[in-house]
């Protein structure tokens, strides 16, 4: 009895070739923060519209912790309803703990 080989369903390619790296949807607004966050000055925040994040400031806010946590960066947070504000914190700063109630969330965990 005669076998035929199994026909590949999809296309190979050279391993080096293949990405290394995910683009997520929320890459362009996160490179984007990141990108403003190694130019801005210290004691200085900015403020991204929410209607040009495009998707909840929840999620945004998600994606940008888990970017300033894996480049080991100390970042912060606050939102009012037309808003998202992004500032560096001092090392200083993240290693004390209490933060009086509505100044901002800290993305990183203090060290």
């Amino acid at each position: 009895m005669k076998t035929n080989p199994a026909i590949p369903h999809f296309k190979t390619m050279a391993m080096v070739d293949v990405p290394r790296s995910r683009n997520g949807k929320h890459k362009k607004i996160v490179s984007a923060i990141l990108r403003d966050l190694d130019d801005l000055g210290e004691g200085a925040a900015f403020k991204v519209p929410l209607a040009v994040l495009g998707d909840t400031k929840e999620n945004v806010r998600s994606a940008l912790n888990r970017a300033t946590r894996k480049s080991n960066r100390d970042v912060a947070t606050a939102t009012d309803e037309h808003f998202l504000y992004v500032w560096n914190v001092a090392k200083s700063e993240s290693a004390g703990a209490t933060r009086p109630k509505g100044q901002g969330k800290f993305l990183s965990r203090p060290s």
